[in-house]
């Protein structure tokens, strides 16, 4: 479980989360990530007199991250769910389009390049059920194949590990020590690529469990040049994890 503190710097105040961290021994890792939160990896014994040094070292970097990172936000407006608006999937935008049906339970279906939703209630709220609903399905179908296929390219693995959905407001997914990975089905929204990136990255934790030289020798020999679409990622944070 992480632990909250405060960094202040001038007149900021950023909220950080320590995890403490038992594969490592001495380094301290400190990540700002794109949504904006800040979060401190440490040694479980680590002292929090060293933690506090260390994150107030790296002060301004943090300011500036986080300053960034919330300017991508501002310009986000909160989804209505009424026909017309722009839904992603897979990289692409296609048109909400609502179709009023009182027989129907709520469903959603792609159409060309419009998602309609046939839906008894043309309330918004019944609307972003059902598209969520689709979303996660949709999810859970095309990450189950993705990880399938990967999987064979890995000779680490001879089966392909269990998943879960899991939404999460600062990560694309994980690997948990038993094994299991974790995703984020708003990870469907975005490109191809880095739906591929993110799973060949936490297939390659059953190898490496940390982020040291090995793991990412493993994940440039399997995903080369995946610092492209870990950018694409990083810059489309606030606009696919819009809801």
């Amino acid at each position: 479980m992480t632990d909250r503190h405060i960094l202040t710097y001038g007149d900021d105040r950023i909220s950080y989360h320590v995890n403490p961290d038992p594969r490592r021994t001495t380094r301290i890792a400190i990540h700002v990530d794109p949504d904006g939160s800040v979060v401190v990896d440490a040694p479980p014994d680590q002292p929090d007199d060293l933690i506090r040094a260390a994150v107030q070292k790296r002060a301004r970097w943090i300011v500036d991250h986080v300053t960034e990172a919330k300017d991508r936000f501002r310009h986000v407006r909160p989804r209505s769910y009424v026909s017309g608006e722009q839904i992603l999937y897979l990289g692409r935008r296609y048109v909400l389009k609502i179709v009023p049906d009182h027989q129907s339970k709520g469903i959603a279906r792609l159409r060309g390049n419009r998602l309609e939703v046939l839906s008894p209630s043309d309330d918004p709220g019944k609307t972003r059920a059902i598209v969520r609903a689709w979303y996660r399905t949709r999810a859970r179908d095309y990450f189950a194949k993705q990880i399938d296929e990967h999987a064979k390219r890995l000779p680490w693995i001879n089966d392909p590990p269990p998943f879960r959905l899991l939404e999460m407001t600062r990560q694309w997914g994980s690997c948990s020590p038993q094994g299991q990975v974790i995703l984020n089905p708003h990870l469907i929204k975005a490109p191809r690529e880095c739906i591929a990136y993110v799973i060949t990255h936490e297939l390659v934790h059953l190898k490496h469990h940390d982020h040291g030289p090995e793991f990412f020798q493993l994940v440039s020999k399997y995903a080369p040049g995946w610092e492209k679409p870990k950018k694409v990622l990083d810059a489309m944070v606030e606009v696919l994890a819009n809801d």
